[in-house]
C-alpha cells in the first residue's frame, strides 16, 4: 500500500473540487470496491434526502452513480449533493477505511462550491446542514445560468491587470448590456468571467482595445453564475446569509487551517465565518492566490478531494511546466540557482518571482488524485 499520505499528512494541502458540466468522475468504480460500497452508499442516500427536500420528485443519487447519468443544468441541486456526498464520502474513506487523520492536513481550500465542503472538513460547520444553504438557491442560481456566458481572458504575452478589469466589466455593466464581473481569477494572466446577455462579447471588445495581446475564449457551456454580481438581482447573497446565521457553528479554531478564496489567505476563524461565506457567493474566486499560500505554506503534496478534479490540477501544472520552462531546458535545480535567467518569455511570470519566490516550488509539488489513490490501494479481500 502507498504510505505517502500516512507518513505526510502534515505536508498535504487538501483542494476540492467545485461543480463542472461532468461530476461523476469514477465515483461507480469506487462503489464496486466491497470496502467502501456502504460508506458512499451511506453518503449518497443522506444528500438524497437532503436534496429531495428542494425539488418536486424524490432525488436518488446512487441511481445517478450506478447508471452513469450526469446531472445537467436543469438538475443543479442534484449536482451539488452529489458533489457533497461523493466528496465527504472520500473523506470518511481515508480516516475510517485507511486510517488517515486528513484534519492533521497543512492547510485545505476548495473551488466555488469546494470551499463550503473544505470549511465543513475543518469542523466549523456540519457539511449536512451547510449543504442546505447552496440547495435552498440552486433553482435561482441555475435559471439565471440560462442567459449567460463564460469568458476566458487571457495573455501570452503579460499579465492582464486585475484592476483594468474589473473597470471594464463595471463599465460594461452601466452600459446597459447586461451585467458581467470577474468570476475567477486563475493567475495573472488569466481569469474567467461570466456575463448576461452579449456583456462578454461587449467585454471583449473593450479589452481589445484598452489591453494590446488580451484575448477573450467564448465557453460553449452554461453555468450558474456564482461569485459575480449577477446572483444579487436574485438577493442570493443575502438570503443565504440569513440561512448561513441560522446554522451551528464550532466555536474551535478550523483544523486543517482553510485559505478563503474570497481572501486567498488562511482567513476562516468562528468569529468570521459565516460573513466569509456570504461574500463567497459573489465575490470572485481567487484560485491563484490559494496556489501561491500553498507553495508559500511548505506543503509538498496536493491531495485533490472530490469526483474528476480538473481546475486545480491544472493550475499546478500549468505553473509548474512554466517554470521549468524558464530554465531554458536546464535542470530546475541548477535554473534556481541562475535566478532569472530566460524569464523573458513569460514576462507575467518574470514580474511574480522577485516578489513570490515560493513560485518556484511548483515543480517540486506531488498531485494526488484522491480517487485514482483510493482504487489503487483498495483493501484487498
Amino acid at each position: 500500500m502507498d504510505q505517502t499520505l500516512r507518513a505526510s499528512m502534515a505536508d498535504v494541502a487538501l483542494a476540492f473540487r467545485g461543480y463542472n458540466i461532468t461530476n461523476l468522475g469514477r465515483t461507480r468504480e469506487l462503489l464496486a470496491v466491497p470496502a467502501y460500497a456502504d460508506i458512499l452508499r451511506g453518503e449518497l442516500h443522506r444528500y438524497s434526502l437532503i436534496c429531495s427536500e428542494y425539488r418536486s420528485s424524490r432525488v436518488n443519487l446512487l441511481r445517478l452513480v450506478e447508471e452513469h447519468i450526469e446531472p445537467t443544468l436543469a438538475d443543479y441541486a442534484e449536482a451539488v449533493a452529489l458533489l457533497v456526498a461523493v466528496q465527504m464520502a472520500h473523506l470518511r474513506l481515508l480516516r475510517e477505511v485507511h486510517d488517515i487523520d486528513y484534519t492533521k492536513a497543512k492547510l485545505a481550500y476548495g473551488y466555488s462550491l469546494g470551499e463550503m465542503i473544505a470549511v465543513c472538513s475543518s469542523g466549523l460547520f456540519a457539511a449536512e446542514e451547510l449543504v442546505r444553504v447552496p440547495l435552498a438557491m440552486a433553482a435561482d442560481c441555475a435559471d439565471l445560468a440560462r442567459d449567460v456566458e463564460m469568458g476566458v481572458v487571457f495573455s501570452r504575452a503579460g499579465a492582464v491587470p486585475e484592476n483594468e478589469l474589473r473597470r471594464l466589466c463595471v463599465e460594461t455593466t452601466r452600459e446597459g448590456h447586461g451585467t458581467v464581473g470577474i468570476s475567477s481569477v486563475l493567475s495573472p494572466n488569466s481569469y474567467l468571467v461570466i456575463g448576461q446577455g452579449y456583456s462578454v462579447d461587449h467585454l471583449k471588445e473593450k479589452l481589445a482595445a484598452a489591453i494590446p495581446g488580451v484575448h477573450v475564449r467564448i465557453n460553449e457551456h452554461r453555468w450558474p453564475p456564482l461569485h459575480t454580481p449577477i446572483v444579487r438581482q436574485r438577493h442570493v447573497p443575502d438570503r443565504a446569509a440569513l440561512l448561513i446565521e441560522r446554522l451551528r457553528l464550532d466555536a474551535h479554531p478550523p483544523q486543517p487551517p482553510v485559505v478563503s478564496l474570497v481572501t486567498g489567505k488562511q482567513s476562516y476563524e468562528p468569529y468570521n465565518a459565516r460573513e466569509l461565506l456570504r461574500q463567497w457567493i459573489d465575490h470572485p474566486q481567487r484560485l491563484w492566490d490559494a496556489v501561491c499560500e500553498t507553495l508559500s505554506s511548505g506543503a509538498k503534496i496536493v491531495l485533490h478531494v472530490g469526483p474528476e478534479p480538473n481546475l486545480i490540477p491544472a493550475t499546478f501544472k500549468r505553473l509548474a511546466d512554466n517554470v521549468v520552462q524558464q530554465s531554458n531546458g536546464k535542470a530546475f535545480e541548477r535554473y534556481r540557482r541562475r535566478a532569472l535567467s530566460g524569464m523573458m518569455r513569460r514576462p507575467w511570470l518574470a514580474s511574480l518571482l522577485p516578489a513570490r519566490t515560493a513560485l518556484l516550488r511548483a515543480p517540486e509539488i506531488k498531485q494526488i488524485i484522491l480517487e485514482d489513490w483510493l482504487l489503487e490501494n483498495a483493501p484487498k479481500k
